[in-house]
C-alpha cells in the first residue's frame, strides 16, 4: 500500500485542481504518510495535530485511498454531518473513488414509526399547548422522509418534549417483533452502514456498543479494518460513562407512559395495572422529595437516609409492576414493557449493591430528571482489551493530546501507552500572529475582587479593538461575576456584549460573526469546536486556569484510582487535563493565517507556582508581554496592515 501521498497533495493534485482555495501544507502531508503507514500496519497510532494542520483531510484521503473498510468517529454531530455531507464526498470525488458512504446515528436520531402510532392513538402527550402541533408535523413528515432522521426537521427543537415518544431507545425496541420492523429506519441505516466502505459516526455511539454491544455497531466493528477517533481528547470522558452504571428516573417515566399507551392501543382495562403504574410515579416523586437538594453532584454518602431507603421501596414496585404485566399475555408491546419494568429494578438493585472498591457511586440531580451512576475508577484497562481485541488501525487525532511533547496522559488514558505518537506543530506563525499577556498584579484567583481586576486588565485591549473578544470562565459563577464586572467598567459599552446562556450557542456564534465587533462572555463548551475566522476576534481572554472542579464526583472517582495504586493524582491527571484544557481555549484565537490577536491568561499562578512552566510550555510560540501598552500598539498595528491590505471599498 502507497503511504506517501505526495502526487495526492502537491499543488498539482487533485485537491488542488478540485479545490479553490487549497494550498498545500507539508504538515499535512506529513500526517497523511504516518495515517497511511498506521493503516498499512493494522496498528494504533496517536496524533496531536495542531490547529491548521488540516487534519480532516490528513486522515480522509489515506482511508479512502487504503481501500479498508473505515469507521470514522467524531466528537460532535455538526462534524459528523459535515463529514459524511461534503467532505467525504468531496474528497472522493476529486480522487476518482466511487466509495460507498454510510452515515450511523444513534437511536434516538432517528424516528420510530411504532412509537408514532403510540403516540397518535394516545392523543396530547404533554401539556404544552404546542404538542399536538408538533406531532401533526412529524406525521406529515413521516409519510415522505427516507433515511428517518430527525435532524430533517430543522425546526424541531432539541429538547423538544415529543422526542421521547417518537423515538426509541435501546430498552423499549421491540426488536423483530414490531409492527413497523420491515420499514424501521434505524435497522435500514446499519444495514447501509454494512454495506458502505466508510462509516462515519460520533463518539458516544461507538463507546455505548463497545460497552453495551448494541447500539448499532454490533454488526460492524468485527469487519471494520480501521477505526479513526476525531477530536479524541473527548474519548476517555464519554468512555468513563459507558462502562459504568446508569440508572435514571427518565427511564421509569418513559416506562409507565409506554405501559399507558401499549394498554390504550390494545383497549386492555387493568384497573390493578393502573394502580400499580401510579404507585410506581409516587415512588419518584417521594425520592425528589427526599433528596431535599436542588441541581448537581452528589456522592452516594451525602445522600440523606429518605432517600437510600426509598430506593428499595422503587425497586419493589418495579417488580411487582413487570410481574403483573408479564401476566397479562396481551402482545409484544406489553411484553416489552414487562422487560423493562424487571430490567430497572435489577439494576437499580445492582447499583444499591455495588461495592465502593472498584468505583463511584452519586446522583446527578437536575430540574428534569434525576440519574443514579456508578463511575469506576479506571477505563483504561477496559479500552486496551477493545483495541487489542480487534485486529484493526485505531487511530487518535485531535489538537490537543499532548502536554508539550509528551503523549503518556492521554496514552496512559486510553490504555495505549504503548501506541506510536505523532506530534505536528501548526503552520500557523504564532510569533508573528499573536501576543500572549500575562497581566501584573493580579490578585489570588478566590480573592473577591478578581474578577473585576481581570476586566480592568482586559479592558485597554477591548477598547484598542473596539470589542472583537471571547472572555472565557471556567465556571458559571466566574461568568456570571465577570458579566458583572464588564457592566461596572462599560456601563454603556461601545461595543455590543453577548453572553452565553441569552440564546442557543450556535445562535449567539453566528451573531457574534455578524456584529463583526461583539465581546462574548462564555464558559463550558465555548472552550472548544468553535471557529471564528477574520476581524470578529482578536482577543481570547481566560479568567483562571482550568483546573476541574474538586467536589465533581467524576472527578473523585478518577483521583480515587490513581491513589489506590499508589500514583499522585494532581501531577498525573489534574494538571495533565487543565494544560489540555486550556490548549483548547487558546486555540480559539487563531484559525486561519490572516489572523491576529492577543491571548490573555489572567491567573497569577502561571508565575507563582512551579506547575505554571507546564502550562507555559505548552502555549503557542507567541512573545510574552506583561504591558498593555505594548500590546495595543500591536493589535493597532495589526489592524492598520490589515486595513491597508484590503481593497478601498472594503478598507472604508
Amino acid at each position: 500500500m502507497n503511504t506517501d501521498y505526495k502526487d495526492v497533495f502537491t499543488m498539482g493534485g487533485p485537491l488542488a485542481r478540485a479545490l479553490p482555495d487549497y494550498a498545500y501544507r507539508p504538515e499535512q502531508a506529513l500526517m497523511a504518510k504516518a495515517v497511511g503507514a498506521a493503516l498499512a500496519r493494522l496498528e494504533p497510532l496517536i496524533v496531536e495535530a495542531g490547529t491548521g494542520t488540516g487534519k480532516t483531510f490528513a486522515y480522509l484521503v489515506p482511508a479512502l485511498l487504503s481501500g479498508r473498510s473505515v469507521i470514522i468517529s467524531t466528537g460532535t454531530r455538526t462534524l459528523q454531518d459535515q463529514l459524511f455531507r461534503r467532505d467525504v464526498p468531496m474528497l472522493a470525488k476529486a480522487l476518482g473513488l466511487p466509495a460507498k458512504l454510510a452515515l450511523l446515528k444513534g437511536r434516538t436520531n432517528y424516528l420510530c414509526r411504532h412509537r408514532l402510532e403510540l403516540a397518535t392513538q394516545q392523543g396530547l402527550i404533554g401539556p404544552e399547548r404546542n404538542v399536538a402541533r408538533l406531532l401533526a408535523k412529524v406525521s406529515r413528515w413521516a409519510a415522505t422522509t427516507k433515511s428517518g432522521d430527525l435532524a430533517e426537521l430543522t425546526d424541531l427543537p432539541e429538547q423538544s418534549p415529543i422526542l421521547p415518544s417518537i423515538t426509541s431507545t435501546r430498552e423499549n425496541c421491540l426488536g423483530q417483533e414490531c409492527p413497523q420492523f420491515s420499514r424501521c429506519h434505524v435497522v435500514q441505516a446499519r444495514r447501509d452502514a454494512q454495506a458502505a466502505d466508510i462509516v462515519v459516526v460520533n463518539h458516544h455511539l461507538l463507546l455505548a456498543d463497545l460497552a453495551l454491544k448494541d447500539e448499532g455497531f454490533g454488526d460492524l466493528l468485527p469487519g471494520a479494518e480501521a477505526v479513526i477517533l476525531d477530536e479524541a481528547h473527548q474519548v476517555p470522558d464519554i468512555a468513563a460513562q459507558f462502562f459504568g452504571q446508569t440508572w435514571s428516573v427518565r427511564q421509569v417515566q418513559v416506562l409507565t407512559r409506554d405501559i399507558t399507551a401499549e394498554l390504550a392501543a390494545a383497549a386492555i382495562r387493568a384497573p390493578s395495572l393502573v394502580e400499580a403504574v401510579l404507585a410506581v410515579d409516587g415512588h419518584l416523586e417521594g425520592l425528589r422529595f427526599a433528596l431535599q437538594r436542588g441541581a448537581g453532584r452528589y456522592e452516594w454518602s451525602e445522600l440523606p437516609d429518605a432517600f437510600v431507603d426509598a430506593l428499595p421501596e422503587i425497586e419493589t414496585a418495579l417488580s411487582s409492576l413487570g410481574a403483573q404485566l408479564e401476566g397479562l399475555g396481551a402482545g409484544a408491546g406489553t411484553a416489552n414493557c414487562a422487560r423493562r419494568a424487571s430490567h430497572l429494578a435489577n439494576s437499580l438493585a445492582q447499583l444499591r449493591e455495588l461495592a465502593d472498591d472498584s468505583g463511584l457511586r452519586w446522583v446527578e440531580a437536575g430540574v428534569h430528571g434525576m440519574t443514579l451512576q456508578f463511575t469506576p475508577f479506571e477505563i483504561a484497562e477496559r479500552l486496551r482489551e477493545y483495541v487489542e481485541s480487534r485486529p484493526c488501525a485505531w487511530i487518535f487525532t485531535s489538537a490537543t493530546l499532548a502536554i508539550g511533547e509528551d503523549f503518556s496522559h492521554f496514552a496512559a488514558r486510553v490504555g495505549l501507552s504503548e501506541a506510536r505518537t505523532l506530534r505536528i506543530d501548526s503552520p500557523f506563525d504564532y510569533r508573528d500572529q499573536a501576543r500572549l499577556f500575562l497581566p501584573p498584579g493580579m490578585p489570588d484567583p478566590q480573592h473577591p475582587a478578581y474578577a473585576e481586576k481581570f476586566i480592568e486588565a482586559c479592558a485597554p485591549l477591548i477598547e484598542a479593538c473596539g470589542g472583537r473578544a471571547f472572555l472565557l470562565y471556567t465556571s458559571y459563577r466566574g461568568l456570571a461575576e465577570g458579566v458583572r464586572a464588564l457592566k461596572a467598567r462599560f456601563p454603556n459599552p461601545p461595543f455590543p456584549v453577548l453572553v452565553q446562556g441569552e440564546a442557543p450557542r450556535e445562535s449567539l456564534l453566528n451573531r457574534f460573526r455578524e456584529l463583526g465587533n461583539a465581546v462574548l462572555l462564555a464558559t463550558g463548551s465555548f472552550w472548544e469546536g468553535v471557529d471564528v475566522k477574520g476581524d470578529a476576534l482578536s482577543i481570547v481572554a481566560i479568567d483562571k486556569l482550568p483546573f476541574a472542579a474538586p467536589d465533581d464526583p467524576l472527578l473523585k472517582a478518577r483521583l480515587e484510582g490513581i491513589r489506590r495504586r499508589g500514583g499522585n493524582p494532581f501531577f498525573e491527571y489534574q494538571l495533565p487535563q487543565a494544560v489540555l484544557a486550556l490548549k483548547q481555549g487558546v486555540g480559539r484565537l487563531i484559525r486561519d493565517f490572516d489572523d491576529f490577536g492577543v491571548i490573555v491568561l489572567g491567573d497569577p499562578r502561571l508565575k507563582t507556582k512551579a506547575y505554571g512552566r507546564v502550562f507555559l510550555d505548552s502555549m503557542p510560540p507567541s512573545p510574552i508581554a506583561t504591558e498593555s501598552a505594548v500590546l495595543v500598539d500591536f493589535l493597532t498595528q495589526c489592524m492598520r496592515t490589515r486595513r491597508a491590505s484590503l481593497p478601498a471599498a472594503q478598507a472604508t
